[in-house]
């Protein structure tokens, strides 16, 4: 092999692994691109998911608002209920006191 056969032998080669690398980027640039409707569709997805997310948000501190506002009321309704039972108890033995008065 002479050195004009060399050359052109590198030249082939330089030009086979060119073209070879060509192919590989255009293949690869046709995978992961992302057409603009794509882009559309998932700016689209984000700002409906970031709406959910507030509307979730916003169920959440409402619901939190309203389960202490039923704590509360319950908290108060035990107490009215507690008073009530106490009220009834002095009630029956102020009774069952003058019933044995009476029977006296």
């Amino acid at each position: 092999m002479n050195r004009t056969e060399f050359i052109f032998a590198t030249a082939i080669i330089l030009f086979v692994a060119f073209c070879l690398g060509w192919f590989a980027n255009w293949l690869v640039s046709r995978f992961i691109r992302v057409s603009s409707s794509d882009v559309g569709e998932l700016d689209r997805l984000a700002q409906e998911l970031h709406e959910a997310e507030e509307t979730r948000d916003q169920a959440i501190t409402y619901l939190q608002q309203r389960e202490a506002e039923l704590t509360n009321q319950l908290s108060q309704t035990e107490a009215e209920l507690s008073a009530t039972m106490d009220g009834l108890r002095e009630a029956r033995q102020e009774a069952e006191y003058y019933r044995a008065q009476v029977e006296r």
